[in-house]
């Protein structure tokens, strides 16, 4: 049977009778029957959320020049690093490199690759989760005060969290990627609704009448400090390299039609929606607010309010479904470990209770830490710059060896050397940032 072939190339070397049961369970390997539109709406529910919020934020922070450069150049650099990932899923004959942390122990060895990817990973992840749950608070919260017009009892952030959070309770037992599909497809639509909406009603808005385009803050060290703070905002924008190889992973291949060529096309296609998302949203929002903006845009945005109610809630549906997208591999390690290393048994109820404990981990630290704009730019520069930007590059350089000083060998050093100056530069802002806002901030009100 040709789906019995292809599972079998799939998996490439002799697997024990267990080793296929357990992919057979796994989130990850447990259905390879995508199509290449799944890839594009899987990505750009990655990519496209709290992200594009923080843009016109993050450009404020950098200026028009230093700001345009570095969207720009962290289009083409992510989108470089994106098609070296796709191409490196299957570079073998007869194997996949389904998980990032498998791609990394080829390329550095079983226990260095471990060591290096799966932290970086996990923390992309779990971060990116953590933070989805405070976006997600925060955009039930405006909604709620917007359509009570203060009419309504003040409700804290906290309980909106856990609303939010109540969602992933039962969305998280969705067994594998597949399972999400229809979540993630409401999820990217939303993404370009709501990105549309902002910059859409900043320009209805007009530009203010006092804006004002130097840096927001009156300090050179402070101004330095945002500067680094904005870079990690711009590097937490393009954070889907964590998740693209277990996206790839779902894809039927075989020798004649490898997966490469419809993921490619499914990432060619999100990164057009993300191009129309971020560009707009972060020039137009800069252009009408200046450095009035904040640091999530449709905060900014006041009126209309039926509209401004429809994009939040637009932007809870959306992160719902990253939410879930970034999840999925974090599963796939937690049940892996459980079934593999602590030999539990693959079961229902343990899924149950792994993924329960999950949710209510970033609950509770969402509901703990809801610094918005210090996450991002924190989280950015320490994990996402690594798994986006450069990590990808260096496993290219140590698996293909290119010519020295040719294209390939320039244009991958060009992005580990911009990658390493933002893992650097990004966290020390984004941690500045935190600092300041746990001064004046009191726990879980």
């Amino acid at each position: 049977m040709e789906t019995q072939a292809s599972y079998e190339y799939s998996r490439g070397v002799e697997r024990s009778y267990d080793d296929k049961t357990l992919d057979a369970w796994l989130p990850i390997t447990s259905s390879r029957n995508a199509k290449w539109w799944y890839s594009a709406f899987h990505n750009v529910t990655a990519m496209v959320g709290a992200g594009v919020l923080s843009l016109p934020y993050a450009m404020s922070n950098l200026g028009w020049g230093p700001g345009v450069t570095v969207m720009v150049l962290s289009w083409i650099i992510t989108l470089y690093t994106l098609w070296q990932m796709v191409e490196m899923h299957e570079m073998i004959p007869g194997r996949r490199f389904d998980r990032y942390h498998e791609l990394g122990q080829y390329a550095f060895g079983d226990k260095l690759g471990l060591f290096i990817v799966v932290p970086l990973q996990l923390i992309v992840e779990v971060g990116v989760d953590i933070v989805y749950m405070v976006t997600g608070g925060r955009s039930l919260k405006k909604f709620h005060d917007l359509v009570c017009d203060n009419n309504c009892k003040d409700i804290k952030l906290t309980y909106f969290i856990m609303i939010f959070a109540s969602v992933h309770f039962v969305l998280s037992h969705l067994p594998n990627f597949n399972s999400i599909s229809g979540v993630s497809l409401a999820a990217a639509v939303m993404s370009l609704c709501y990105s549309t909406i902002a910059w859409g009603a900043s320009v209805d808005k007009g530009v203010a009448p006092d804006v004002d385009y130097g840096y927001r803050a009156t300090t050179k060290v402070s101004t330095v400090f945002n500067f680094f703070n904005a870079l990690g905002d711009m590097a937490f924008s393009y954070a889907g390299h964590s998740v693209v190889l277990e996206i790839q992973a779902t894809i039927p291949s075989t020798p004649q039609k490898p997966s490469k060529a419809p993921m490619w096309r499914g990432v060619v296609v999100a990164y057009i929606v993300v191009a129309l998302c971020y560009f707009p949203v972060a020039f137009i929002g800069y252009w009408m607010f200046g450095n009035k903006v904040d640091d999530n845009i449709l905060l900014t945005l006041n009126k209309p309010t039926w509209l401004i109610a429809m994009a939040n809630m637009f932007v809870v549906v959306h992160v719902i479904g990253s939410y879930q997208i970034y999840a999925m591999p974090v599963f796939d390690m937690i049940e892996t470990v459980l079934v593999k290393r602590l030999r539990f048994k693959p079961t229902w109820y343990l899924r149950f209770i792994a993924r329960n404990i999950y949710v209510a981990f970033t609950m509770f630290a969402g509901i703990t830490f809801p610094f918005f704009g210090g996450l991002l730019g924190f989280f950015g520069g320490f994990a996402f710059a690594p798994t986006s930007y450069f990590l990808p590059c260096i496993m290219w350089l140590a698996i293909y060896k290119p010519r020295k000083f040719g294209m390939s060998w320039f244009a991958n050093w060009i992005c580990i050397v911009l990658g390493v100056m933002l893992m650097i530069l990004a966290p020390i802002g984004g941690l500045r940032q935190i600092i300041i806002s746990a001064k004046d901030y009191k726990f879980y009100s």
